[in-house]
């Protein structure tokens, strides 16, 4: 049997203390999440349009930058690989920039009043919100399955919260839970439900 050391070097549960913290929380339903993040999304889409369209004129003008790939080629698939990949560093930016600054709140989060919370501390760093928006990709994983494990964790967490060791809490008026949807009743316990 290992013998407990109780000087400094010694494991702590640090995450304890912040855990008792934030228990009770209301957490936010997956309806207020989907629409958060389809929100941010159509943001991202907005902001990149104006590069589309520059893009888009460069091509029609006989300028080559911007053609399409041949994807009939090993080139042409590390070409179409790239963009793709772009578009991800570019929509994670997005999403890591905004939820550090907005202390867990991108401007979806804020329009449908939730937040992001840290299970380790009480501010999101800089890591945790890069983790959380990379966190996106694992979670498209399989046909989006990583989102609807939403459903199955009892602390409400996508494949994105375990990732980043996050919550979403539901921030509306003070002393309100967030209203289940219909389907979510039955999982309600008769408390919340009356």
């Amino acid at each position: 049997m290992l013998k407990k050391w109780t000087g400094k070097r010694g494991f702590r549960a640090h995450e304890t203390h912040r855990m008792d913290e934030l228990n009770g929380l209301p957490l936010a339903s997956f309806r207020r999440r989907a629409l958060a993040i389809t929100i941010d999304f159509i943001l991202v889409a907005i902001i990149k349009s104006p590069f589309a369209l520059i893009q888009w004129i460069r091509h029609r003008h006989g300028t080559h930058w911007g053609d399409q790939p041949n994807l009939d080629t090993f080139a042409g698939l590390i070409h179409a690989g790239l963009e793709k990949f772009e578009d991800l560093v570019e929509s994670a930016f997005y999403f890591a920039i905004a939820m550090k600054l907005g202390n867990g709140q991108t401007v979806g989060k804020w329009i449908m009043k939730i937040r992001v919370i840290s299970l380790t501390q009480d501010r999101m760093g800089w890591w945790q919100s890069i983790e959380r928006a990379l966190g996106y990709g694992a979670s498209l994983l399989e046909g989006g399955f990583g989102f609807f494990q939403y459903y199955i964790n009892r602390n409400r967490q996508t494949v994105h919260d375990r990732i980043a060791e996050t919550i979403v809490v539901y921030e509306g008026k003070k002393g309100l839970i967030d209203p289940p949807l219909p389907s979510d009743a039955a999982e309600v316990g008769p408390e919340v439900q009356a």
